[in-house]
């Protein structure tokens, strides 16, 4: 897919900008985990935090973490806010930036291995997340990542989308034992395009409702744990054929992913 026309101005609205620490550490565990070879592969890579917020520590954590798995890792971080791009400014160092801008993602023709956007389009509306998943997935590297996700205020529950240059890959869903009664606990954190769609009828509606059924059916195992008791009930949703795209080693962190295809809007 060739790059759009930048835009002649960002792309996107301002949004609440709401951040703490160690927010995304989930969907960064999993960016330095099992998508780590992208980053391995990569020639120059260049990986951009879309909408950090009213302050820039989930690109700061974003870029030592990325840095375990490649030390050459560049990091951009990119707020449509100008103000909070100056904020931003004393924290910039060698290989982590910050500049304004919105989904056009202003990096001078380079293309991003990952754009991670967590909790921004959330704040936008339903008829509006399309063009911009397209607008950011004609802007990667040809291996590259967009990540839209979702998570509450300290990151105990989160979700994200992960689309390549073709589309939606899948859907992963990361909880910390403890912090949920059922797995269907994090649907109203849900990325935009699924977030509606949580009623009868719809596909990812079925799958809340097969992980808590499988989560019941291992209550048996509660007494080894809450992680023996997840990595159960992932078991028995990959017997049932749900197309898993993880193993235990992932289960074991209260993490599944799921192919975008079992979940799709209907």
């Amino acid at each position: 897919m060739p790059p759009r026309p930048r835009p002649p101005k960002p792309l996107g609205t301002i949004t609440r900008g709401t951040t703490n620490p160690n927010r995304l550490r989930r969907v960064d565990r999993w960016l330095a985990g099992p998508q780590g070879h992208r980053l391995r592969r990569a020639a120059a890579p260049l990986v951009v935090d879309l909408g950090y917020g009213a302050a820039p520590v989930t690109a700061v954590e974003l870029f030592t973490r990325l840095r375990s798995v490649r030390d050459d890792v560049e990091v951009v971080g990119i707020e449509i806010d100008p103000a909070r791009v100056a904020a931003a400014e004393p924290l910039a160092r060698p290989g982590l930036t910050f500049r304004q801008g919105g989904f056009e993602l202003p990096l001078d023709g380079r293309l991003p291995v990952f754009v991670r956007a967590f909790n921004v389009l959330r704040q936008y509306g339903e008829d509006e997340y399309a063009a911009y998943w397209d607008e950011v997935r004609s802007r990667l590297a040809p291996d590259g990542l967009f990540i839209d996700g979702t998570c509450d205020e300290i990151g105990r529950r989160s979700t994200w989308a992960a689309l390549d240059t073709g589309g939606p890959v899948s859907l992963s869903i990361s909880l910390r034992f403890g912090a949920f009664t059922l797995p269907s606990d994090v649907a109203e954190r849900l990325p935009k395009a699924l977030i509606h769609r949580n009623v009868e009828g719809e596909p990812v509606h079925a799958y809340l409702r097969a992980l808590d059924r499988a989560w019941l059916d291992a209550a048996a195992l509660a007494s080894f744990g809450h992680r023996q008791r997840w990595v159960a009930m992932c078991g028995a949703l990959k017997a049932d054929g749900w197309p898993l795209l993880d193993g235990a080693s992932r289960w074991r962190l209260g993490e599944i992913t799921v192919a975008w295809e079992a979940v799709r809007p209907g």
